[in-house]
């Protein structure tokens, strides 16, 4: 089998339909389905041309634009292993990366730092001369071949280079009605950037899987403006971080017909926004929970709404436990079994790793949960999020989600913080105009009095991953007191 190759079959049937549209302020750029399949297999030609042979490495530098899924389909589909990155990465992170890969070539966008690197450049000049050279045939192998490398944030330390083969993509057949109740006529609009891993899984390659539409927002677009723009393109459903939704419920926008519901990733939805976008649209958010080592496994859907608190169900097909429970509804780590199709093969190069995260069959998440008797799990955080307060275990979202039902209270986090040798407290980050004397308040009115908080620091922005998720990690270092 071929990735790219699967991507792009439902297109064949509707060639002329449209498979991507990037919406501009005042105009749209379109590409049909047969266009797509074009761009790809020239690219492949192209990439081929200029060196590359399958099992190479193609560090991929690219800004947000349409030219990022092309090159990254186009190298798949070549047999060449792309690894996406993040235009945010400075010089010296990205050397640091380079040098871990190996890449045979680097594509690189204008103005995106490039690593100090020895491997030859292509620039997007090369690859717009690439989408109209012949077409490539689809390079076939084993479906556990290595297919792509992407990296974790490095929320709890290093990134890591995570493998992950062909066959991740048929592990996504069961996000289409487990998460999505996507159907071959939707228009998903998401509105993250071309170069962000959950746009170009959920807005781009699923959507394509089905002959579906793409609606990408114009580089530079305001958040504020992707209302407006999902009205004129008919988008059927919305998808993005759960701060993309809580910035648009903070404007004025005219309801979207076309709306049947949203879709929500990357960090956790706390049940309040999900309830004030309910009340504002009359459609639900539809959260997913996955992570960088295997592709979405937890998730509401349509046909399966998930209770309030809860990350939903299992999606159908995948086999998910809660181990090391004291008894039926007891916390524990989360796993999912190791034969998952959409698990990754491994860190590169670090089999000590990757063997850390396995236990009898299972693959362990990192993260804490509960499940509910009618089979819905609820996070509790990472495992090294869990705070100790006078002997008691918090889970943080125990305490955010309480909190986040301020109305002024903007973006919520809490984390232990050291105050003495052996002794840390729970301490609240918010960033809305909420005084401290207000959401202390709001704690003793719905807390348990070792659950409330015992500092209240107000900051202008949460420090967040690559990805949008809440660092706590970064929070605990940067307001850690001195014990000096």
């Amino acid at each position: 089998m071929n990735l790219a190759e699967h991507v792009l079959r439902a297109g064949l049937d509707v060639p002329d339909g449209q498979a991507l549209v990037v919406m501009g302020h005042d105009d749209a750029q379109v590409w049909s389905h047969a266009e797509l399949r074009r761009a790809v297999l020239g690219t492949a030609t192209g990439l081929l041309r200029a060196g590359l042979r399958p099992g190479d490495r193609l560090l991929m530098r690219l800004a947000n634009r349409p030219a990022f899924p092309i090159a990254y389909l186009g190298a798949i589909a070549a047999g060449v292993v792309p690894v996406p990155t993040s235009a945010q990465l400075t010089a010296p992170e990205i050397t640091r990366i380079a040098t871990r890969i190996a890449p045979a070539v680097i594509v690189a966008g204008a103005g995106v730092p490039l690593p100090d690197h020895p491997a030859p450049v292509l620039t997007e000049d090369d690859l717009d001369g690439f989408a109209t050279m012949p077409p490539a045939e689809f390079a076939q192998g084993a479906a556990d071949r290595l297919g792509y490398i992407v990296f974790t944030s490095g929320s709890s330390g290093q990134p890591r280079a995570v493998m992950h083969a062909h066959r991740a993509i048929l592990a996504r057949q069961a996000m289409m009605q487990g998460w999505y109740g996507l159907r071959p006529d939707d228009r998903l609009l998401h509105a993250g950037a071309f170069n962000w891993t959950f746009t170009l899984g959920t807005g781009l390659l699923d959507p394509w899987t089905l002959g579906a539409t793409a609606l990408i927002p114009a580089p530079g677009t305001p958040i504020e403006q992707i209302p407006a723009l999902a009205a004129r393109h008919g988008a059927t459903i919305l998808a993005g971080a759960p701060g993309i939704f809580r910035r648009l419920l903070r404007a004025d926008w005219p309801p979207i017909a076309t709306l049947r519901h949203a879709l929500a990733a990357g960090e956790r939805l706390d049940p309040a926004l999900r309830a004030a976008w309910t009340a504002r649209t009359g459609t639900d958010i539809h959260e997913a929970m996955g992570a960088s080592e295997i592709s979405t496994f937890l998730s509401g859907s349509p046909d399966r709404p998930a209770p309030p608190g809860t990350a939903g169900y299992p999606q159908p097909g995948r086999h998910v436990a809660v181990l090391d429970t004291d008894g039926p509804g007891q916390p524990g780590p989360l796993a999912v079994r190791a034969d998952d199709p959409g698990l990754f093969l491994g860190y590169l190069d670090d089999p000590a790793a990757t063997r850390a995260c396995f236990r009898d069959g299972w693959f362990l998440t990192g993260d804490l949960a509960q499940a509910a008797p009618n089979g819905a799990i609820t996070l509790l955080g990472r495992a090294d999020d869990i705070m100790n307060a006078g002997g008691f275990r918090i889970a943080p979202p125990e305490i955010e989600d309480h909190l986040a039902t301020h109305p002024d209270a903007g973006d919520v986090a809490v984390a232990e913080l050291p105050v003495a040798p052996g002794v840390t407290i729970v301490a609240a980050f918010w960033t809305g105009p909420a005084t401290p004397a207000q959401m202390q308040a709001l704690a003793q009115d719905g807390l348990a009095r070792y659950k409330q908080p015992r500092a209240w620091i107000p900051l202008d922005a949460l420090p967040r991953t690559p990805t949008g998720k809440i660092n706590r990690r970064a929070l605990r270092a940067a307001h850690r007191k001195d014990l000096e």
